[in-house]
């Protein structure tokens, strides 16, 4: 199995596992309690427990499989159980008063995850199970479809971020555009983002949401209330020995007098202070202190990352630091669009959020319902009354369902994230590299897809390596919508690596040892003195000139993995002083938590692989090739040139001789190829799978094509092409096919389509499951060329609009019913299922069946074929091979394509391949395409001319050829080779419409829209532009009256009125008479032709009192 292929999808996996493994039991740890009073008696609600098992059949209890829920059209889930304890006052956490054991739904599973029936299977194993050979799993199976969870940019956990917003300036009076802010991260991953802000008398508050409601706090309140300090010792924290520095000591010392009005100083009188103020918003019973209120509030929103209460003082004093050198223009703003700031949300991390919120709404829901149940005089016993309180409360599986069916999050808090919807995708299987694409693509989030700004979607140099410049779609979603590089990885979290955990433990002890003065030390220390932070917590302070020395030595072991104190994965982002003015804030900032991009270089020192963060790589001196490092300046050299490009667009041959909106574009149409998506075709029931027959590997491939084994699902094949004008078919990027070639099957392929049919849909509930399928007159029916003696459709047979499609026996009398086949086109029946029933236990009377079908979808005029160049073309003409311009030696092409391609779009790539494939051809070779291999001085025209020179061809891949009509030789040599050729899945028969008359809106009468419906195609303004410019009337009148809603209408010729015309019937006769309602005579009626609309347009204008008249001459 393709290790490579597996590290594109595990940090899908690694999150789920961190779910499942880790996440569950810090959320049982940390769950908030619900607190409610019964019979004057104080006792709270709280989880003890939660656990999930391995995917099971619901009915059963059986195993279950992942092939078994996409054939049954269900979710491969596992059982959900936990125990909640309801507890008195006083009650140890060990012991409470009842324990209550609920069913919690059912979870889904991802496959290959911890919990996974398919985890370490080997591939002859996973063959047995009806999954592909290399299944890597990372998704979701839910109601039979196949779900990714998108990865989402989110900002870097626990660093603190400057920001410029005008918007902040509306908050209230005093507030500016200056902000600090910082998203901080529990253990179990959930997160809350606390702002500071900056007032424009000095002083800074800070903020943070409750239940999406605001509130703020001075800091310098805060600073007292995490610890118990003098106003001295806090102005010499924040200046830092810096006096001669009036702007900052003026604004400490007007923030510290402001809060000296209140009179709190000690630690005791602010927490009571804070308490007193958020006790009615908190919910908390009354024996609760304002202390402890006040408590809780800063654990669980004020840098709920660090549980101890000096570390948060000391980060508060950073930030507050950060945001003063902000506003005096000494340090700048970070720019929160560029990589070094980001991180990723993964779907494990989106889960455990989830479930901590589920649970506290799980448990709110049944202290209403055990509220209501004791209001009522015949109420149970305490035990009773909240047994059923928590049975009738809602199934926490049951929201994961519906988020991963929709891709919407119901959430009661937010989650602390911009966005409700878009979190998740079909994992759609039109090809494999659109497949394993789904993996690697990550959004910034669908906030910023409504914004304005273009600054969102541009490229930063931050992050090269990490994420992809080529692959990101043209159009609405460019630059929001990007794809990983195939060399970025995303770390594992702490606690999933034992390693890590440890040596980020013994990290500041040695950090201590060597040159960094602990923070823990009482002495504050001077401004020239730098702050260094693990993962949010000041640990500790250096001198500027050590911290480069130190940053050196931290870098060597990195990548030698020599010191336990040192992690692999951690980043070692130092920001050096700078005398320029708006620069970065100063600081040395590791990480070593999860979800972080890395990407390995080579370290020059040890000769060592080793991983680099986003942040740090600012401050590098990384070469790209080894002839390009500089000695005394490089420190480090990247692995391979290509290591920038993503997956998919490492697979372009020679991409780098292509003008990059090529590259762009043939990444979309490689994702819209027909191809191999899967090697299992019997047994899946996709809505639709597309299979191209006439596979081949390409002659010219690139190393990663070999490297993720994308030859096992090949998309196209190796046509022989000649670059020639040699008809007028080959004009405006259309291509001309050898009919011979197409008949020998190029570009043959199919498309299968599975139509599922329930008998009990819609049906009554008294009927249900009294409607079957059976042919119980299959003697006498005639319908045996159709249909088997069961009433299914034969397999294998080719089945026309029309033609007996099943039989089933109608409730009603009994009787036998025919059922015809409703598609629009001819199709083969490849295989029948019945749903419902297992091995055990066979269905009796079928009532649910999914009838396989196979579409021929052979080229025809009008299908899309490209290149791997972003050289799309269009079936112009299927050329006789007798016709066809030949070589030399008799070779005649398979596509022809003009000249004119080429000079505009620049894909000298293609060009390349060319030459390339045939040379590779003629000697019996696979060539190497990988890009930046040549240069200026080792070009790849020479390396492959010398090649087709060996074997006795033109050094530029020019050849003679002649005219297949005429027999004479063409004035100019034509190109000639071979290149590899994709066929796109838009093809005529999907998209051809047409229609006379059919089906017509109701209030216009004009033809409604829609190919499935038998609409029309919309005659829009720019067509009727075109015609007027041609000055063609009579087909404009055509297109715009006749065929769309002619109508014929009665107007009075004296008023000109279309309104009031009212028809009556004469007395003892059946002739009808028009009259005008207004003139009222009945000789001055007409009828003209109009379109339709318009006589609503005029009935809209009577209703606003505009009366429209019309002039009728004869």
């Amino acid at each position: 199995m393709s290790e490579e292929l597996r590290s594109l999808i595990q940090p899908h996996i690694d999150s789920f596992n961190y779910f499942t493994d880790h996440a569950l039991g810090l959320i049982i740890e940390n769950n908030e309690p619900i607190y409610f009073k019964h019979d004057n008696e104080h006792f709270y609600l709280k989880f003890i427990d939660v656990k999930i098992g391995s995917p099971t059949r619901s009915g059963d209890g059986k195993d279950m499989f992942p092939n078994e829920a996409r054939e049954a059209g269900i979710t491969y889930s596992a059982s959900f159980n936990g125990v909640v304890g309801l507890f008195k006052k006083n009650d140890p956490v060990e012991s409470p008063t009842y324990k209550f054991p609920i069913n919690m739904g059912r979870m889904p599973i991802m496959l290959k995850s911890s919990h996974c029936r398919l985890r370490g299977m080997k591939p002859q194993e996973l063959v047995k199970h009806h999954e592909e050979e290399l299944e890597q799993g990372g998704y979701f199976i839910v109601n039979g479809n196949e779900k990714v969870c998108r990865l989402l940019v989110m900002t870097k956990a626990n660093h603190p971020v400057s920001l410029l917003r005008k918007a902040w300036t509306n908050r209230g009076p005093g507030y500016t555009k200056y902000g600090v802010t910082i998203r901080c991260v529990r253990p179990d991953r959930s997160s809350v983002t606390n702002n500071l802000h900056y007032l424009s008398d000095g002083q800074v508050t800070i903020r943070f949401l409750h239940r999406r409601q605001e509130f703020f706090l001075p800091t310098t309140l805060l600073l007292k209330a995490l610890v118990d300090t003098t106003e001295k010792e806090i102005y010499e924290h924040l200046v830092q020995g810096d006096n001669e520095n009036t702007f900052l000591t003026d604004r400490v010392e007007l923030s510290l007098r402001e809060q000296k009005i209140n009179n709190i100083n000690r630690q005791e009188e602010v927490l009571d202070y804070i308490g007193a103020r958020f006790r009615l918003k908190s919910g908390f019973p009354e024996y609760f202190t304002n202390r402890q209120i006040a408590e809780h509030y800063i654990d669980n929103y004020i840098f709920v990352h660090l549980p101890n209460y000096k570390d948060k003082f000391n980060l508060l004093i950073l930030m507050i630091q950060k945001m003063y050198s902000l506003v005096s223009g000494k340090s700048g703003p970070d720019n929160i669009d560029s990589a070094a700031f980001h991180e990723v949300l993964l779907s494990g991390h989106l889960f455990g959020t989830m479930l901590k919120e589920k649970m506290a709404e799980y448990l709110d829901m049944a202290k209403g319902f055990f509220v209501k149940f004791t209001e009522d005089k015949k109420s149970p016993s305490m035990e009773l009354a909240m047994r059923k309180s928590l049975d009738k409360s809602f199934k926490i599986g049951d929201r994961f369902d519906y988020f991963l069916a929709t891709g919407n999050l119901k959430s009661r808090t937010g989650l602390d994230l911009q966005q409700t919807s878009g979190f998740v995708i079909i994992a759609d299987r039109l090809n494999h590299l659109r497949f394993i694409s789904h993996f690697r693509s990550i959004h910034r989030g669908a906030f910023f897809a409504t914004m304005k700004t273009t600054s969102i979607r541009k490229l930063m140099p931050e992050s090269w390596g990490f994420l992809c410049p080529v692959h990101t779609p043209d159009g609405a979603p460019c630059g929001l919508l990007n794809h990983l590089s195939s060399e970025c990885l995303i770390t594992k979290d702490i606690l999933q690596e034992p390693s890590v955990e440890e040596a980020t433990r013994l990290l500041p002890s040695f950090l201590a040892n060597h040159g960094m003065a602990p923070i823990e030390m009482t002495s504050v220390y001077t401004w020239n003195y730098l702050s260094v932070v693990l993962n949010g917590r000041v640990i500790g302070k250096i001198e500027s000139k050590l911290a480069m020395e130190l940053v050196v030595m931290l870098r060597y072991l990195r990548s030698t993995g020599s010191e336990p104190a040192v992690p692999y994965n951690m980043e070692i982002a130092y920001v050096p002083p700078s005398t320029v003015d708006n620069s970065q804030y100063p600081g040395l900032y590791l990480f070593t938590t999860g979800a972080r991009f890395m990407r390995p270089v080579i370290n020059l020192t040890s000769g060592k692989r080793e991983l680099i963060g986003p942040q740090e790589q600012l401050y590098m001196e990384i070469a790209v090739l080894p002839n390009e490092v500089i000695k005394g300046v490089s420190t480090h050299v990247e692995t391979s040139p290509t290591s920038m490009l993503s997956l998919l667009a490492n697979m372009t041959p020679f991409s780098d001789y292509n003008q990059s909106p090529r590259n762009m574009y043939q990444c979309q149409m490689a994702k819209q190829t027909m191809g191999t998506p899967i090697h299992s075709y019997p047994y899946r029931t996709d809505n639709k799978l597309y299979k191209i027959q006439n596979v081949q590997k390409p002659i010219v491939h690139t190393k990663n094509q070999v490297r993720y084994r994308m030859n096992d699902y090949p998309h196209g094949c190796n046509a022989v092409i000649a670059v020639i004008s040699n008809t007028g078919y080959d004009m405006e990027d259309a291509m001309i096919i050898n009919k011979s070639a197409y008949e020998r099957g190029f570009g043959h392929g199919s498309v299968y389509k599975n139509e599922y049919i329930d008998l009990d849909e819609g049906v009554s509930r008294a009927e249900l499951g009294k409607t079957y399928i059976s042919r119980p007159n299959y003697l006498t029916d005639g319908l045996s060329d159709f249909l088997s003696e069961d009433g299914l459709p034969h397999v294998g047979r080719l089945i026309k609009p029309g033609d007996p499609y099943y039989t089933f026996i109608r409730p009603s009398d009994q009787k036998q019913v025919v059922k015809s086949y409703k598609g629009k086109e001819d199709a083969y029946i490849e295989e029948v299922r019945i749903l419902g029933g297992n091995a055990l236990k066979p269905v009796e009377l079928v009532s649910k069946i999914v009838v396989k079908l196979r579409f021929n979808r052979n080229p025809v005029i009008g299908d899309k074929f490209s290149s791997r160049h972003g050289q799309k073309g269009v079936l112009s003409q299927l050329w006789p091979e007798v016709n066809m311009p030949f070589s030399e030696s008799g070779m005649k092409p398979d596509v022809i394509i003009n000249p004119n391609a080429f000079p505009s779009r620049m894909t000298i790539g293609m060009l390349v391949e060319i030459m390339t494939a045939k040379a590779g051809a003629i000697h019996g070779r696979f060539q190497d395409a990988t890009a930046f291999q040549f240069d200026e001085k080792n070009t790849a025209i020479d390396f492959f001319g010398e090649q087709l020179v060996k074997a006795g061809y033109n050094y530029y891949g020019n050849e003679p050829m002649y005219s297949g009509t005429g027999g004479g030789e063409f004035e100019a040599d034509i190109y000639f080779g071979v290149c590899y050729y994709q066929r796109l899945r838009h093809m005529v028969k999907d998209k051809y419409q047409v229609r006379a008359l059919g089906k017509v809106n109701a209030l216009t009468r004009q033809p409604i829209k829609g190919r499935k419906v038998g609409g029309g195609i919309r005659f829009g303004e720019m067509e009727r532009d075109s015609l007027l410019a041609h000055g063609t009337s009579f087909c404009l009148n055509d297109r715009l009256m006749k065929s769309s809603d002619y109508a014929k209408v009665k107007v009075c010729k004296s008023c000109g009125s279309t309104l009031s015309i009212l028809s009556k019937k004469e007395s003892f006769s059946n002739h009808i008479v028009s009259e005008c309602n207004i003139c009222k005579t009945d000789n001055t009626t007409v009828v003209i032709a109009l379109p339709y609309v318009f006589t609503y347009l005029v009935a809209e204008l009577a209703s606003v009192n505009i009366n429209l008249k019309l002039q009728i001459t004869q």
